[in-house]
């Protein structure tokens, strides 16, 4: 049972720049299910999406894992063989959590779980790669650079899932989202202050993008087929394909 999100419920003095330090993942699982409509239903669907993706004796990489739910989605559903999972997490109090959860279960499939910066991983070998909420904290100007290279690591037939908050270039459908999205989570409990105090520490870490200029992100590194399969207010994610070059 997680520990309940109650990190803002008081005053901040100051207020600096997001960080997913001890603190937040000490209340992690708790804080992403009532911030992250649908956040639940995704996990479930990457694990189902394994089974027909994931190719025997590659490589599978979760970059950005936090505290690895959707690697033990994956693990759950992998049918092949000789696969492996690489778990990447800038921060080190998220991948100590990760590698004491991945402990806990007896799966067939290895874990490695790696503290690092997502844009230095070597990929390589991969039939699935995860971006779960995580190019949005990298900045705009490695985000390419990144994709390049996931394309160039990833098997023909590989599968990149990429999710992140949206932006849209409509003011009307943006206005009604955000405000959406703050219904829900003052629903799931979190005061106005709670929400004004993440949303300043989040606003200068975290740049989201529209739909249109992921999949012309995508196109440029490679990737000619994507398709947006999941979207809950204006949180989405992407799948993107990478072709039989045979």
């Amino acid at each position: 049972m997680s520990n309940r999100d109650t990190l803002f419920l008081l005053p901040r003095k100051e207020l600096g720049n997001w960080k997913f330090d001890a603190e937040v993942v000490e209340v992690f699982p708790d804080m992403i299910q009532r911030s992250i409509p649908g956040y639940s239903n995704l996990i479930s669907m990457i694990g189902l999406l394994s089974r027909h993706c994931v190719q025997s004796n590659s490589l599978i990489y979760d970059l950005g894992c936090a505290l690895g739910a959707a690697v033990v989605s994956i693990q759950k559903n992998i049918k092949v063989i000789g696969c492996k999972i690489i778990a990447v997490d800038n921060s080190s109090s998220m991948t100590n959590r990760c590698r004491h959860y991945m402990n806990s279960f007896n799966f067939n499939t290895p874990v490695e779980v790696l503290t690092m910066d997502a844009c230095q991983v070597p990929i390589h070998n991969a039939s699935l790669v995860l971006l779960n909420f995580t190019l949005q904290f990298i900045p705009i100007d490695n985000r390419q650079r990144l994709l390049d290279s996931i394309w160039n690591g990833m098997n023909p037939k590989g599968v990149l899932v990429l999710s992140e908050k949206l932006s849209f270039s409509d003011q009307e459908i943006e206005s009604l989202f955000l405000k959406t999205h703050y219904d829900f989570k003052r629903d799931n409990g979190y005061s106005a202050l709670e929400i004004q105090q993440k949303s300043k520490m989040l606003n200068s870490v975290m740049i989201t993008e529209t739909l249109d200029v992921h999949k012309k992100r995508l196109e440029k590194s490679g990737f000619q087929n994507y398709e947006l399969w999941f979207q809950s207010i204006n949180f989405g994610s992407l799948l993107a394909f990478k072709r039989n070059l045979n």
